[in-house]
């Protein structure tokens, strides 16, 4: 075991060096209901979408392959003043009442499901968290030319919320820890800010990497990602800022991003309507090379895996779980399904990882040898 242990820790090593942004490509057009998409999820297997201001308080799931809404979901006691983004921990869904582009709001708040409740109903009711920012003093409406707006919201750990601003003015970025339980809350900024050279509009923490994504785009729709790592406690922009221009996928208002896995995204866009050119909502993603970090065994849930070492045939022993996921040593999914008896005899020989899904949420990491 021990040897595995170093193997691991020398393949993670070698490809935190070459971190990189790959695969970027365009899948497909939005429906229509989801053209003004601004914030998304992955759970249940499907994309959670939701529009943002002035449109239904409803959240969208969207089939990735078909690229159909296969169900909508209705928060009763929710209004879509400006929904901005959404994000997920094992137990709830946040969606982000924080759209802001005249600078003026005084309602500011993140509606918190539980998971359990949006999976068995189409109507459910949210608890509410509100919030203002500690440091804003002037609440003067200056449309599109403020810094206290904010289109980013991450789950970062079991207590907490990060919010990013969207800075009009000068493009600083800043981070807010915002609790995750209900009630009215005085937010204060992080020490470090990020110059993001546009306007940043969505983000993504992945636990399994522990690299947090910020998606956005410059003064002309160039999109862009930033990729924000080693940063020390939740400083977030503390340690190494990397930015990648997502050239290829052209001009794009880019609004979303999610994660699937250690190293898939997903992106969604809105579409764009102006003189001489427009474009309907997209939904694009792209590849990375991360190592994954996070490997303890999260749960209690008895699990046993073998044979390990395996050539052909791996038996999963567990109770109750939702998926299996299996991924390579560069971080790569490359099997996802719900069987106890998986045929790994087409992959390739060396290290994988296999992720148990729960029904509670949680789930299992577990190192196998493919010999």
């Amino acid at each position: 075991m021990k040897k595995i242990i170093i193997l691991s820790t020398l393949i993670l090593g070698s490809f935190n060096a070459i971190a990189q942004i790959t695969d970027i490509k365009e899948k497909f057009t939005l429906p229509t209901i989801l053209s003004e998409s601004s914030g998304v999820i992955f759970f249940n297997n499907k994309l959670i979408n939701h529009n943002d201001s002035g449109n239904e308080n409803r959240l969208y799931e969207l089939d990735t392959i078909s690229g159909t809404i296969t169900r909508t979901v209705t928060i009763d006691n929710a209004t879509n003043v400006d929904w901005e983004d959404i994000t997920q921990d094992d137990t709830s869904i946040y969606i982000g009442d924080v759209g802001n582009n005249n600078g003026n709001r005084t309602n500011l708040k993140i509606y918190k499901i539980n998971k359990n409740n949006y999976l068995n109903s189409i109507n459910i009711t949210a608890e509410i968290i509100n919030f203002s920012y500690s440091d804003q003093t002037d609440f003067t409406a200056n449309t599109n030319n403020t810094e206290w707006d904010a289109e980013a919201l991450i789950s970062f750990d079991a207590n907490n919320l990060i919010l990013f601003t969207k800075n009009w003015v000068d493009g600083i970025t800043k981070a807010y820890i915002i609790p995750k339980n209900s009630g009215t809350y005085s937010v204060s900024s992080l020490t470090t800010t990020l110059t993001s050279g546009g306007l940043v509009t969505g983000a993504t923490y992945n636990p399994l990497t522990e690299k947090i994504y910020l998606i956005g785009y410059n003064s002309t729709l160039q999109p862009f990602v930033w990729r924000s790592e080693n940063f020390t406690g939740n400083d977030v922009f503390s340690g190494s800022n990397t930015q990648t221009s997502l050239t290829t996928l052209g001009f794009k208002q880019a609004e979303a991003i999610t994660h699937i896995g250690a190293n898939r995204y997903l992106i969604t866009s809105e579409s764009i309507n102006i003189p001489l050119f427009s474009e309907d909502g997209k939904l694009m993603s792209f590849s990375t090379n991360d190592p994954v970090l996070s490997t303890e065994e999260y749960v209690a849930n008895p699990i046993r895996i073998h044979p390990n070492p395996v050539k052909d045939i791996l038996f999963i022993e567990v109770l109750e779980f939702t998926s299996i996921e299996i991924y390579d040593s560069k971080s790569t999914l490359v099997y996802r399904g719900s069987d106890k008896k998986i045929n790994v005899s087409e992959l390739s020989k060396g290290f994988y990882l296999v992720k148990t899904n729960f029904k509670d949420y949680t789930y299992n990491i577990k190192k196998i040898i493919k010999n």
